[in-house]
């Protein structure tokens, strides 16, 4: 992002990408129990804008990892009663109603749901100098949230940790808990990495009315 502000404290329409994310599925699930990982050194960022923001949000907060792995692992250790658990990126904050609702309703029939879109691009896979057109028909972006039952996430983060994790979605299916259900994802449900990303976000908000 070019910034020394943490992407996800960058503010989207006049609040944190992070709170848009959070809000969003407080919306959908009033009764919902939000866990923010965080790295430590951030929470005192966080919680100065909830502050500022004049927030009333509830969650917990719980310190991250090195890793994605682990700080999904240190995330889940803080599940109570057994239910689905959807984990999310904080800097996806448009994340919509329907599709959150769609995703529970399809975790609560397969098991797991997870969104995926179908790529547009042409993509080449690369070695040295050479490269090689990969049909994209057969390809998928993953977006989050990943959404499976507590009881199948703790299992499956109780395996070592492997270089090639990148998803929650791998790390089940490493530990053999067979093929997860892939979903329509939303072409909107951007995650944000640049500051093209911004203008972007922005605009989908003031199409959808919301800015």
């Amino acid at each position: 992002m070019l910034s020394e502000i943490p992407k996800q404290f960058h503010l989207l329409s006049g609040k944190p990408v992070l709170l848009h994310s959070l809000e969003a599925f407080a919306a959908v699930v009033p009764k919902i129990e939000i866990i923010l990982v965080l790295p430590e050194a951030h929470i005192v960022t966080w919680e100065k804008l909830l502050i500022r923001h004049q927030v009333d949000l509830r969650h917990r907060i719980v310190i991250g990892g090195e890793t994605r792995f682990q700080s999904v692992k240190n995330g889940i250790r803080g599940i109570g009663l057994p239910g689905l658990v959807a984990v999310h990126d904080g800097v996806r904050p448009l994340i919509t109603k329907e599709v959150i609702v769609r995703l529970f309703a399809e975790a609560e029939k397969f098991g797991s749901a997870i969104p995926v879109v179908a790529v547009s691009d042409t993509v080449r896979q690369t070695e040295g100098k050479k490269s090689r057109v990969i049909d994209r028909n057969n390809l998928r972006l993953v977006q989050t949230p990943e959404i499976f039952h507590s009881d199948i996430l703790m299992k499956a983060f109780e395996t070592p940790e492997l270089a090639f994790y990148t998803d929650v979605t791998t790390v089940v299916e490493a530990a053999g808990f067979g093929e997860v259900h892939f979903s329509e994802g939303d072409v909107e449900n951007i995650k944000i990495t640049r500051p093209i990303d911004f203008l972007l976000a922005e605009a989908i908000l003031k199409q959808r009315g919301e800015v």
